[in-house]
């Protein structure tokens, strides 16, 4: 397990190789790394990498299948009315020139995220926040950003999907989500394990935490 911190690639940038990413950073002390999932540049948060061909194939089946649990925490812009939402909306990907996702009726895939309010914030002069648990159902692009921007409650600081304030206020330096954890049976023992990410300082500082 990884905790990635945010502004670091998952992969090699197509474009600039010489951009820092996991395999860079892990592979010389750990060997070759098969991927088998992805985060955003722009989050933070728990990746399982596979140390062997056999255990790739063994989690991409876990990840195809819908057999994983994720949790990701968003520090969202809004004063959501409720605790819980169901957000059941397809999407599509890859539009436009900026590559979002977008939801489509017609031509979308099944998505589906549950929300959980776990606190709220009211600040003067900056509005009201929310600290909020999302779970993914499905395996979208963008799939978590998307259903928050589309409920109204974008995650703060995100370059595509809405909220334009500073989040120099937050003391968040970049995208306000945070792949908080990840659950998944050993590829070899069948023992279900569930991985944790910590908050990195800046999300401690924004949410007012004790480390």
């Amino acid at each position: 397990m990884v905790n990635k911190p945010a502004g670091m690639l998952t992969l090699p940038d197509g474009y600039n190789p010489d951009l820092p990413h996991l395999p860079r950073i892990l592979e010389p002390s750990l060997g070759r790394l098969w991927i088998i999932h992805r985060l955003d540049k722009e989050s933070s948060g728990v990746i399982v990498r596979a140390r062997s061909a056999e255990a790739h194939r063994h989690l991409n089946t876990q990840f195809q299948g819908s057999q994983v649990a994720k949790a990701y925490h968003a520090l969202v812009t809004g004063n959501l009315p409720r605790d819980t939402y169901t957000v059941d909306l397809p999407l599509r990907a890859n539009v436009g020139h900026h590559h979002r996702t977008v939801v489509d009726k017609e031509k979308g895939k099944p998505a589906l995220t549950i929300l959980g309010v776990i606190q709220r914030f009211t600040e003067p002069g900056y509005g009201d926040y929310a600290l909020v648990e999302a779970t993914p159902k499905t395996g979208r692009t963008h799939q978590v950003r998307v259903h928050l921007f589309t409920v109204g409650f974008p995650p703060v600081a995100d370059p595509l999907y809405g909220d334009e304030i500073n989040p120099a206020y937050h003391r968040l330096t970049s995208l306000g989500l945070h792949a908080r954890s990840l659950t998944i049976q050993h590829p070899q023992t069948g023992e279900i394990m569930k991985f944790e990410a910590p908050y990195y300082q800046d999300w401690v500082a924004a949410l007012g935490l004790e480390m």
